[in-house]
């Protein structure tokens, strides 16, 4: 009578793309729900909520008079556009995920390190420059770039373009996005600290901006930080492609340093100089004037507060690299016999062709040996 081996194989585990893809499905089944709910006249008015912007106002334009223009503002309501277009955010993660980045993976065949390194880099270098064009097109189209006195002059700036509120809604659901992102991505515990900490600096910043009624302050900080970040992540891809390359880490490090005086530098002139010296500086909710010493000053600090963080890291990182690439190598201590090219009993079983191995038992000899 036989006996019956059992088997000891593992049950089938799910890869890791097959898991994104799996998720980006039920997440663009749930969007596509929003949209076929506009094609319906009892759901049409639900679901114009999450996918349109609200608080429109239409005024007459100011250059020609037959014709009005459509300003926007904000509420409640937006908290489900940004969710709609969170989900958003989520699928055009996957696909860039998918169609890029896991096929560039399978091409160099990168460490599990360097793996989810090369993913973070690829898709926040995909954002920030997005982000940084649309930006930037939104202050030579608006002005502001040509007019530092826009920053504070008619504050509060409470009516939005089209393209401004538009931009600031997907500024805050790509920002959401990233929490689900930590478990779609399946991130290392050791890593969530970190990112938990700038997913939930960018939407203090972003929704602050947003709240107080500083779009045109915090859209020229957005687009000057974003291009500093792009520079470094696409230096970081380079790197990962060839380990040689190192001008693009030298040169964002100058420019990061510059973006940080250059952030608090206009962050202290339209807050501390050009809105405290405004006629209105009276709290009222209701006009979204929170032009008061309290919050001006809550406002700077947050914004040196945030400054000083970050150049703190980067102090730390730039002498962590000093020291790995000042710090010469230690060389492989050897031992040689000289008598017949034959090694002591004690050294073949600790040692491999001389070289000494941290653990004996680790050895291939000293394991053949044993099983003799």
């Amino acid at each position: 009578m036989g006996i019956r081996k059992k088997s000891n194989k593992n049950p089938p585990v799910l890869s890791h793309e097959f898991v994104v893809q799996n998720h980006a499905d039920i997440v663009s089944c749930v969007a596509m729900v929003f949209l076929l709910g506009l094609m319906f006249e009892v759901t049409a008015k639900a679901a114009v909520v999450f996918v349109t912007l609200q608080y429109n106002v239409t005024i007459p334009a100011t250059e020609q008079p037959m014709e009005t223009a459509t300003l926007y503002h904000y509420g409640v309501k937006d908290l489900a556009t940004v969710f709609f277009y969170m989900l958003v955010a989520i699928i055009i993660h996957a696909i860039i995920q998918e169609y890029m980045l896991d096929k560039i993976n399978r091409r160099m065949h990168f460490s599990k390190t360097k793996h989810s390194k090369f993913n973070e880099s690829g898709q926040l270098s995909a954002f920030y420059l997005f982000s940084c064009v649309w930006g930037t097109s939104i202050l030579v189209s608006e002005n502001y770039a040509s007019d530092p006195t826009s920053l504070w002059r008619d504050y509060p700036h409470i009516s939005m373009p089209f393209q401004m509120k538009f931009f600031y809604i997907s500024q805050l659901a790509y920002w959401f996005h990233a929490f689900p992102e930590l478990y779609f991505q399946k991130t290392k515990k050791e890593d969530i600290p970190r990112q938990l900490v700038y997913i939930g600096l960018y939407l203090f910043h972003i929704s602050g901006a947003y709240l107080l009624n500083l779009t045109h302050l915090g859209l020229v900080l957005l687009v000057l930080h974003y291009f500093v970040e792009f520079l470094f992540h696409i230096s970081r891809l380079f790197y990962f492609s060839d380990e040689k390359y190192q001008k693009g880490f030298s040169l964002w490090a100058i420019l990061f340093v510059l973006g940080r005086l250059l952030t608090l530098i206009l962050s202290v002139l339209t807050v501390g100089f050009g809105l405290a010296r405004a006629e209105n500086q009276t709290l009222d909710i209701s006009t979204g004037n929170f032009n008061v010493l309290p919050i001006r000053i809550s406002v700077l600090a947050s914004i040196c507060l945030t400054q000083a963080f970050m150049m703190w890291k980067f102090i730390n990182f730039q002498l962590r690299r000093w020291r790995e690439h000042s710090s010469p190598p230690q060389p492989v201590k050897k031992k040689f016999v000289a008598a017949k090219g034959k090694l002591p009993k004690k050294e073949r079983e600790n040692g491999i062709n001389g070289t000494l191995t941290s653990n004996g038992a680790d050895s291939p000899r000293s394991r053949k040996e044993k099983s003799s």
